[in-house]
């Protein structure tokens, strides 16, 4: 068995130690207190002219629901653009209708656009009002992954729906589970999902580096980066589910 771990990143020193640990892809992001926007053009440059492994940027105008406007749709296929010429192997979109349904039209547009980059359909998945009925869309629309905590607010909550997913796919297309996972519970995911690729954020507060901090803000200067040892310890999880010790 042959498992992967993807690892979101939000700033630039994140990407270096997503690398440095032996995950196989980054999910580039900003504004980790909106769930994750597209990241800015300079940050997805230097992202990709520092690590060699697979980057994919997520392709989100705004926070919020996944209901988007004309001009934001506009926004997003400028966004593919922009990772194709930076040399990213691959995007990360998800668009619903009203209705709680896989907006189908919009979402091909974006995976034709990005071809031949790679595409996963991200938690908007988690959003849907059937999914049974959005797996296939997602399937029809030409993704290679989806990204999903199977419909609840973690991975180990939604496990049942994930199973359900995994056994639907039926190897047609990737179900990524993500959001909660870490070195302590993914390995009784995998077992009980039969997943062989998981999302995780390995996340950690930095400290800010400022020697002064104005006392009348009274704000919180702390980041969100990732925490490199934990990361290490979720693949070797994995790797002793790949390959047991006898």
């Amino acid at each position: 068995m042959i498992y992967k771990l993807e690892v979101v990143a939000f700033d630039i020193e994140s990407c270096r130690a997503i690398e440095r640990s032996g995950a196989h892809r980054i999910e580039l992001c900003d504004n980790p207190a909106e769930g994750g926007t597209t990241a800015s053009y300079g940050f997805i440059e230097m992202a990709r002219k520092l690590t060699s492994i697979d980057l994919f940027p997520i392709i989100r105008p705004r926070g919020g629901d996944f209901l988007y406007s004309d001009d934001e749709f506009e926004i997003m296929k400028s966004d593919v653009k922009v990772c194709k010429d930076l040399g990213c192997d691959g995007i990360v979109i998800g668009i619903l209708n009203k209705d709680g349904s896989i907006d189908k039209k919009r979402c091909s547009q974006l995976v034709n656009l990005a071809y031949p980059l790679g595409v996963t359909f991200h938690r908007a998945f988690d959003r849907v009002n059937h999914a049974a009925e959005a797996l296939e869309d997602v399937i029809d629309i030409g993704c290679e992954r989806i990204l999903t905590s199977g419909l609840y607010q973690n991975a180990s909550d939604g496990l049942k729906n994930l199973t359900d997913l995994v056994s639907q796919a039926d190897g047609r297309i990737i179900i990524m589970p993500g959001s909660g996972i870490r070195s302590n519970n993914i390995e009784a995911i995998a077992k009980a999902t039969k997943a062989t690729q998981f999302h995780s954020s390995a996340r950690r507060l930095q400290d800010s580096g400022m020697e002064f901090i104005s006392p009348t803000m009274n704000e919180n200067l702390q980041s969100t980066s990732v925490n490199e040892a934990e990361i290490k310890l979720t693949l070797s999880v994995l790797q002793n589910l790949a390959s047991p010790i006898a």
